[in-house]
This record gives C-alpha cells, sequence and structure tokens, in this order.
C-alpha cells in the first residue's frame, strides 16, 4: 500500500465513521482473491469510497468517469486506489483494455451497469456494456448494493448521522446458452437478468426498473461451482 492511499483511506474512513453509521451484511460472499466482477447500484459518488473501504483488504478497482481526475482531493483519491478512468461519452477503447487487464492481474473490477446516478435511489434500467466483462469465461459476478447515502446532506444539515445499508450478494456467472457469438439481444438480456439478481438486495420500494418480477428471467446465469 503506497503512502498515498494510506492517507487517503484513513481521511475517507474518518469521514465516513464520522456521517454515517454502516450496517453491512453479507461479507462473508466477497473473496480475498481471485479475479471477479463487483456489480452496485449507483446513487452518488460517494459509495465507491464507501465500498472500496468496506471490501478491504480485498483489492478493488473501479470505473470512475474521467471527470473526477479534475478535482485535487478526488484525482488523488482516484490515483491512490488505481481507478480506470472512462468516457462516457462513447465507447473508450483504453478503458476497456484497462479492465480486461484488471481481471488479469486477479482483482474485482467494480462497475455500475446502470452508468447514471439514480436520483431517487431506485433501480434505472442497466446498459449492457457490463456484460462485456462479466461474459468472459470463468470470472464470477458478485452484486453489491447500499441505500441510505442519498440522505447523508439532510442529515449532516441535522448534526445527525445517517444510516447507511450494505448488502453483498452470492456469485454466479454469465453464460450464452449453448454457446456461440454473443448478439446485442444477448448482452441487454444478460444485463437485466444481472440486476434482477442486484435488486433482490435491495428494498421492495428502490428496485425501480427491475421490481416487476414477472419480466425477471434466468437464462443466461449460472451458479458457480465450488
Amino acid at each position: 500500500m503506497t503512502f498515498k492511499e494510506l492517507i487517503v483511506n484513513a481521511a475517507v474512513s474518518l469521514i465516513l465513521k464520522i456521517t454515517c453509521k454502516v450496517d453491512l451484511q453479507g461479507a462473508e460472499n466477497i473473496p480475498l482473491e481471485g479475479p471477479a466482477i463487483l456489480i452496485t447500484n449507483h446513487t452518488t459518488n460517494l459509495e465507491g469510497p464507501l465500498f472500496y473501504i468496506s471490501l478491504r483488504p480485498r483489492k478493488t478497482r473501479a470505473l470512475a468517469k474521467k471527470e473526477l481526475w479534475g478535482p485535487y482531493f478526488t484525482k488523488m483519491a482516484m490515483e491512490a486506489w488505481e481507478s480506470v478512468p472512462v468516457d462516457r461519452g462513447g465507447m473508450d477503447m483504453k478503458a476497456i483494455r484497462s479492465c480486461f487487464g484488471v481481471l488479469d492481474d486477479g482483482n474485482f473490477l467494480c462497475i455500475a451497469p446502470e452508468g447514471t446516478r439514480s436520483k431517487n435511489g431506485a433501480l434505472k434500467k442497466a446498459m449492457p456494456g457490463t456484460t462485456f466483462f462479466a461474459s468472459r469465461q470463468g470470472v464470477p459476478v458478485y452484486t453489491m448494493v447500499q441505500w441510505g447515502l442519498l440522505d447523508l446532506k439532510k442529515n449532516m444539515k441535522k448534526l445527525r448521522r445517517t444510516p447507511v445499508h450494505l448488502r453483498c450478494g452470492e456469485p454466479f456467472l454469465i453464460e450464452k446458452p449453448g454457446g456461440g457469438k454473443i448478439k446485442a439481444e444477448d448482452r441487454e438480456k444478460m444485463a437485466d437478468e444481472m440486476m434482477f439478481r442486484l435488486a433482490d438486495l435491495l428494498p421492495e420500494e428502490l428496485r425501480g426498473h427491475y421490481g416487476d418480477e414477472s419480466k425477471r428471467t434466468s437464462d443466461y446465469i449460472k451458479p458457480v461451482q465450488n
């Protein structure tokens, strides 16, 4: 661990301790080593630091919008955590290669499939980009969600700590039934099936686009063999 990472981790941990009461369940589902994808919901810019600190000592690297390399402190955090900058305006081949490199190095690649923040905390329809990594043969996918961070600003004004809930799900694999080339419609279905697994960890009122169980399928999801 670098000196910069030590400083950033200490600062973020202190801020979270002062402002939040974190309730973490399911951490035993997260292994300490081995390549994997971690998918999360996305409501604020704070969940990334929260997940990073909560998963330590697990080595995790996350996709993050390149704008976070602008302000001094967020740039320092992104560099300390070796986050992968991504240009959300189009296909970022450099970011894609970096993501595959994270997996090749045996690390966790953390991605928010929704792509943008949900202002009301409810899940939005996922973008299919995550499936390029999740469908890689043999790489398990883990789910992790949070709710409560949207209340942080309101509670800080009242000098109250915010209850924040973290839930980690069991792993699964993403595979196309019967094999063959993965088409665009396959990726759409893969993304939705992953998001339904993410929704399972959230209260019903926050499942949003994935709250209708009649639309759930599981054609592409396979259990991880121990």
